[in-house]
């Protein structure tokens, strides 16, 4: 299929293309590396759709979350696509959760689309290529994008980086084990959400958010957000209790933030970042490609004690420069 025929269906909205843009943009392959690039300029600034990241601790139900979330919204006539990054298995490469799988009742609907993606060995469980996995969902004309990421670690800022409104989602009494990062994901989280809600764990999930939300009172208010954010919720994905009213404070935060401007200067922001890492990424690459042996022969010495990372690059990058140089 022809890069631009793929777009084309992409456009509009053929679930199968759209499959194969990813399948595309997550190759490693030289080829398709570069086709992936010539369909992301095909189709540049088409469609915006609001991106939601999400995190949360294991086991904390975010497929079930997610899931009851996206059937509420299909309700209300959006179209939704979740990227799911799953954890890469050691000997195949493919994804080992198979998020797909735990969203039966919603990658059935015509209206939804879900892509678990290998983390592979990403910071964070963030798939590199997840960005343009996103463009290419907005492309296809999807109104709500939700990005669930592996569990909760580095994962935080990396998909907040791609996100206009970040989620986390965490469990009754959950808080003791958050406590040696809880400010840095505070300080990151638009909306905390205490998850399972319900039953026995009603009353332990009431305190955890008044714990929480205590906590977050004695943040710094951030610039740019109204007040009251981040805030903390509690919620039921199980029986879809509270749902509405998370879904009506996501509207309220979205709306704010594009009235008031936030949201155009998060999204150059975004996009200046996006381009800054993939230069260092690709001059990376070309470094240990044009370097060869030069290369190999500084890691190899760092590995052995003989040269401190810092001294063996710079050593390197001065080689390069001279040559390039006196090629010039």
């Amino acid at each position: 299929m022809e890069i631009a025929d793929l777009a084309a269906r992409i456009v509009a909205g053929e679930r199968r293309a759209l499959a194969r843009g990813i399948t595309l943009v997550e190759s490693a392959r030289a080829d398709h590396r570069a086709a992936a690039l010539t369909l992301g300029e095909e189709l540049s600034g088409r469609g915006e759709a609001l991106r939601i990241g999400l995190s949360g601790t294991p086991g904390v139900g975010k497929s079930t979350f997610v899931e009851s979330l996206g059937m509420q919204l299909l309700g209300e006539g959006l179209r939704v696509a979740v990227l799911a990054v799953d954890p890469t298995s050691a000997r195949s490469g493919g994804s080992i959760l198979g998020d797909k799988s735990r969203m039966e009742q919603l990658s059935r609907q015509d209206g939804a689309f879900i892509r678990p993606s290998p983390a592979g060995r990403e910071l964070g469980g963030v798939a590199r290529r997840t960005r343009e996995s996103v463009a290419l969902c907005e492309a296809a004309g999807f109104d709500i994008i939700l990005i669930e990421t592996v569990g909760v670690g580095q994962s935080e800022t990396a998909v907040a980086g791609m996100s206009d409104i970040f989620v986390l989602l965490l469990a009754p009494g959950g808080g003791d084990e958050l406590q040696g990062v809880k400010r840095g994901i505070m300080e990151i989280a638009d909306l905390v959400v205490i998850n399972k809600a319900d039953g026995d764990l009603a009353p332990a999930a009431r305190r955890t958010c008044a714990d929480y939300a205590g906590a977050l009172r004695l943040l710094r208010r951030r610039t740019g957000d109204p007040e009251g954010i981040p805030k903390a919720m509690t919620v039921s994905a199980l029986e879809e209790v509270g749902l509405a009213e998370l879904w009506a404070e996501i509207r309220a935060l979205e709306r704010f933030r594009r009235e008031s401007g936030h949201w155009a200067r998060t999204r150059a922001a975004q996009a200046r970042g996006w381009f800054e890492e993939e230069v260092r990424r690709g001059l990376l690459d070309r470094l240990s490609r044009d370097a060869g042996p030069a290369f190999e022969d500084a890691g190899t010495r760092v590995a052995a004690g003989r040269e401190t990372p810092g001294a063996a690059a710079r050593r390197l990058l001065d080689r390069l420069a001279r040559e390039g140089g006196n090629g010039a």
